[in-house]
């Protein structure tokens, strides 16, 4: 499976077991790279890190394919701690805000691990499928992720189904560029009323 530009016909979206998301890591790295364009050398440490979250509790996997071609993915689970990004999330969490509230937010949430749409098929809604896809009914009551601190397609898509900014301007241990970390209450409304005009 391989991404390819947008034909004009439908994505199907296919919830996914860890066992099978973990037989398209390779497809859904491919995926991520052309969605963030990191290094090529942090590829492999980046598979090393989904193939991990795979054996993490309520793990939910949702792909999105045109054909037989992989143009978006996501997954997710319950946030425990001994987690990393759960433990540090919460510690920044706790600096800034204290401890009731973090913890509040970090009591067994969904986690969003990763959630990503090939740039030739992004503007198409595929990211909106795949968020409220992943999130609905789960037994948590709230949802976390991060996504860089810009004004992104993805930062917009996630304010518009009621996330907020927890963290702006984090930058997880070992450097990188800036991260905003966002909440929403569960479920998420994913057509949410627009103010009057």
């Amino acid at each position: 499976m391989e991404s390819q530009r947008n034909t004009g016909s439908p994505a199907v979206l296919t919830v996914l077991t860890a066992a099978a998301f973990k037989r398209l890591l390779d497809p859904a790295i491919l995926v991520y790279a052309a969605a963030m364009n990191p290094p090529r050398s942090q590829l492999p440490g980046r598979r090393s890190i989904m193939e991990l979250h795979t054996g993490y509790p309520a793990f939910r996997a949702l792909i999105a394919t045109r054909g037989d071609h992989l143009v978006g993915f996501g997954y997710g689970f319950t946030g425990r701690l001994g987690q990393w990004w759960h433990d540090v999330v919460q510690s920044a969490l706790r600096v800034e805000y204290g401890e009731r509230l973090a913890d509040g937010w970090l009591a067994a949430p969904f986690e969003v691990g990763e959630l990503h749409v090939h740039p030739d098929h992004q503007g198409a809604g595929l990211g909106r499928s795949l968020i409220t896809g992943l999130c609905a009914e789960r037994e948590e009551r709230s949802v976390l992720l991060s996504t860089q601190d810009a004004e992104t397609r993805a930062r917009r898509l996630y304010r518009s189904l009621g996330f907020t900014d927890l963290l702006t301007g984090y930058r997880f241990p070992g450097g990188g560029e800036p991260y905003a970390v966002m909440g929403a209450e569960l479920p998420l409304n994913p057509h949410p009323a627009r103010p009057p005009t």
